[in-house]
């Protein structure tokens, strides 16, 4: 005989994903639309082959957003195997500019090695040059109530 479900058992849990081809980066992408960071806080580690990104993201796979206010989480996330890393209208490391991530893409340039195209809000881009798609989406910090307690909006 099997036991009764429990309150304990349906909790949501906190993300840790991982994506190894342009499909599972879609996933990552969706769940990482719309997070906000401030430009101070993306790093390239050279010698490591890693660019980091400490993300606010919006919560979107929050199952009870229809009882409270919307949440967000901070997110590390992680791309390895990074050959280069450039942006376009991003002034890097300025705490008081904060960029919102709109998309996150593969483009694949000579397989397994290709871009990983970072779409900002504002005209903004940072593309990652890999040697492999590897990329994680990790949450770090328990959810807070979102500052402006709604959902972004994507006019159609």
């Amino acid at each position: 005989m099997t036991d009764d479900a429990r309150f304990e058992d349906g909790r949501e849990a906190p993300l840790n994903l991982g994506a190894l081809d342009a499909d599972d980066l879609k996933v990552i992408s969706s769940l990482a639309q719309d997070a906000v960071f401030p430009a101070s806080e993306m790093r390239w580690h050279r010698k490591g082959a890693r660019f980091a990104l400490l993300l606010n993201r919006v919560r979107w796979e929050d199952a009870g957003k229809t009882r409270h206010a919307a949440e967000r989480v901070q997110s590390i996330l992680m791309f390895n195997h990074v050959e280069r890393v450039s942006t376009q209208g991003v002034t890097k490391g300025d705490a008081d500019t904060i960029l919102s991530l709109l998309q996150i893409e593969f483009i694949e340039t000579d397989a397994p090695s290709g871009d990983i195209l970072l779409t900002l809000a504002g005209d903004g881009a940072i593309r990652i040059s890999v040697e492999a798609l590897e990329a994680t989406l990790k949450d770090v910090t328990k959810p807070y109530l979102a500052p402006s307690r709604k959902l972004p909006e994507h006019p159609a």
